[in-house]
Parts: C-alpha cells; structure tokens; sequence
C-alpha cells in the first residue's frame, strides 16, 4: 500500500471527519497505524521511554503524546492544540416537524456559522446516539454518520423575496428549519426518529437521547488555474487536527514529551468537560509524570519549563475586502502559515514565544507570515488564550490562512498546509 501524501491525508480527514466524534474516530485509525496504545484516564498509566499512547476523553476529545527515548529528569512537554469542532447545526430533542405536508427538523445553531451559506445544501448529520442498556449508569452509546443527503434548507424563490441580494436577515428559529420529507399514505410518515432507529437497528423508544450535527456533504477539491486551492467544508479546524497528528507521528525527538490535544467545543466556549477550559489536559500531563516517579513538585517545574502551539485558522487577505483586513499585515493563501498575534491577548501572544517559533520555521526552513486583527474589527478568540489560564508556560497561535471562515465550504492554500505541517514535524523533532 503507497503511502498517503500530507495532501491525501488532509482531503481524506476533510471528508471523513463530519463530527468531533468522527474527527476522534479517524485520527484513533491513524495513531494506531503509527503504533500509539491506548491508555484509560480511569487507571494508572504504565509508560515506557520511547513509548507512544492516546487518550479518549468523552468521545469527542483525544490526547496523544509520546515520550522520548532519552528523556531525563527534569524536561518539559511540547504540547500542540487544535480543536474537533465546527459551527453548524445541531439536531433538538423531539425534532419532527409538520407545516401542511412537509416533515422538517427541529435545529439550533452551534457555534457562529455564517448561515446563509448553508442554504440549498445537501445535508447528512452525524454524531453518537445513546440508547437504553441494562446497567444505568452505562449506557449504549453509538457513533454514526447517515452519510447521505437527508436534508436542505431551501431559500426562497427572488420573485417572493425581491430584497434577497440587498442582505436579509434569517431568523435562527424560523427560517433555518430543514426540509426532510413529504409526508403522505405512499412514502409513510417520514419521522427522523424513525429513520434513525431503522438505521441502528433498534427501537425507537430505545433512543434516550443524541448529540447529532447537520454537516454539509460537498466533498472536498483543489481549485484554480494550477489547482493551488483547496475548496472544502470544516477546513477550520480539521486542517489544524491533521497538522497535529501529522506532527507526533512523523516529528522525532530523544528528550522531553510531544503532546497534541484535541478538544471539543471550541466554538461555544471551551467551557466544558471536553473543551480547553478544563483541567483535562493539566490532569493528563501531571499523570505522565507520575507514571516516572516525579512527584506534583516536579510536575509544577516542567509546566513553566513547557511549550504549546495552539493551532487554529487564521484570516487570510480576502481580495475584494481589502479593506477589512490590517494595513500592513496582510497574509495570503499560499506564503505560508500565520503566527498570530493580539495585544488584547484574544490570541496567545508573547514576543519570546513568537520568537522561538520563528527561529524554528528558520531553521526548518518553514515559510510564514504574520497575522494581526484591524483595530476597528475585533476578531475572535482561540484554545490558545483559554489553555493560558491553566498551563502557565510559554503558548504561541498558529494556523494557515483561510478565506470565508465559518462558511458551509471555506477555502485554503495547499502550500501553506504543507508549511503548517513542516512546523509541527519540525518541533516535535527540535531537541530542546
């Protein structure tokens, strides 16, 4: 079997990846193939030097690190971020919907997805589904993906809405309902629930509950006149989750521990069990070092002594919005990834920092730019100053450029994907 480019893997995560679970589902298959085991945060950890492991943490989550082979006393982690969701729909309890003979579903918004870009699209769901088991406090739990296109939000016809092209506004409860069936006496009831217990197998009053996303089915494909474009839906932020695995499994290193962290509900807030705001990914840390012997003293100095990318997508120059962007920093698809910086520290911004990421993108050889919010547009936030809240060391925000962020289908520079990975292998691979 030939072995996948960095291109390949990404386009192949892109389509695969339709949910954080699906996201953790495909990066496990890829960390397995690279020889990491499976550790359960339940139970104490009995880890080698040189060995390589992974962490589920509720599904959505997933750690990784590798320790190296000479790892001494008194040596930190270099731990890179990204996140395993995206801003879209999330299907409601109880969603079946009839207006005259049309079924619809009953969804609410997750995240800051730009919504009229998901209009007239073809649209699956997936995610996990939690059935009745005979041990209450375990319950079944299922990962799916329908994989076919069940639904659309359809727009209304110009000639009924003559002001559509000036801008209108769509009402998040009203207007976002997606058209799933027709019901008469020939094609049955069209019930959501009933589909979906057809598809487990089980029966409806098995289903107790679902964390399902609508997710757009457009495949991933480069564009352009020498295809240097990547058009896709949830580049933001499979393309940083790819870059991470990619990272610890091809970087080599003798000293210290790489770490990548995968974390759910970046979109909403980080504030949960899966997300950045939690204690997980200190808990795991400190776990590592206890499996060697280093008591909470130790594990307190190699913290401040640590490192962490945070990686995420970055604004990139949009050529008829010129004038939404920063006057003198100003980066383009394809020259490379973008260190991302923010006085008000909405991005982790450090000049040290930075500067121990630019020296390792010279001596990698790794081309990069500069990305800065203009004064008058706040931009958004990132894991990156959440995680500093919790993990006083040194964390830099780093991530390609994109055009339409939060779009249904965003679109990437190929090149600068390959510069994001060659950062990742190059500092997982830097003995400090």
């Amino acid at each position: 079997m030939s072995k996948k480019s960095n291109i390949e893997k990404l386009m192949h995560l892109l389509e695969h990846a339709t949910s954080p679970y699906m996201v953790v589902e495909e990066s496990i298959l890829q960390l397995k193939e690279a020889g990491f085991q499976k550790l359960s945060l339940n139970q104490d950890f009995g880890l080698n030097s040189g060995g390589k492991y992974y962490i589920e943490h509720h599904g959505s989550s997933l750690f990784a690190f590798t320790i190296g082979d000479k790892f001494a006393f008194r040596q930190g982690f270099k731990i890179a971020t990204a996140h395993t969701d995206f801003p879209g729909f999330r299907i409601k309890p109880n969603p079946d919907i009839t207006t005259n003979q049309y079924r619809q579903i009953n969804v609410e918004v997750y995240g800051g997805p730009i919504l009229n870009t998901w209009l007239d699209r073809p649209l699956s769901a997936a995610g996990r589904v939690t059935l009745k088991s005979k041990h209450v406090f375990k319950p079944e739990i299922r990962i799916i993906d329908l994989k076919k296109p069940l639904f659309t939000i359809p727009n209304v016809a110009i000639h009924l809405n003559r002001d559509v092209n000036k801008g209108i506004e769509l009402n998040k409860q009203t207007d976002l309902l997606p058209l799933a069936a027709i019901v008469n006496e020939e094609l049955g009831g069209g019930k959501f629930i009933s589909y979906l217990a057809n598809e487990l197998s089980v029966k409806e009053e098995d289903i107790l509950d679902y964390e399902l996303n609508l997710y757009n089915l457009d495949k991933p494909s480069f564009f352009g006149l020498n295809e240097e474009f990547i058009s896709a839906p949830r580049i933001d932020n499979v393309s940083s989750v790819q870059a991470a695995l990619t990272g610890i499994i091809e970087g080599n290193t003798n000293n210290g521990i790489n770490v990548i962290a995968l974390f759910d509900h970046e979109e909403v807030g980080s504030r949960t069990k899966q997300g950045a705001g939690s204690s997980i990914l200190a808990l795991i840390l400190e776990k590592i070092l206890l499996s060697f012997g280093r008591d909470r003293a130790k594990f307190l100095s190699a913290l401040t002594d640590s490192f962490m990318l945070s990686v995420d997508v970055a604004h990139g120059l949009h050529p008829n919005k010129i004038s939404k962007h920063d006057v003198t920093n100003q980066p383009v698809l394809g020259s490379g990834f973008c260190i991302k910086e923010a006085c008000s520290q909405s991005y982790a911004t450090d000049s040290e920092a930075i500067g121990i990421v630019e020296q390792l993108s010279i001596y990698g050889n790794v081309p990069y730019q500069k990305y800065i919010n203009r004064s008058d547009i706040p931009g958004g936030s990132t894991i990156g100053a959440i995680a500093s809240m919790h993990l006083p060391m040194n964390i830099v925000d780093v991530g390609i450029p994109i055009l339409a962020m939060h779009s249904a289908r965003e679109t990437m520079g190929a090149k600068d994907y390959d510069s994001l990975t060659l950062l990742l292998k190059t500092f997982f691979s830097y003995d400090r």
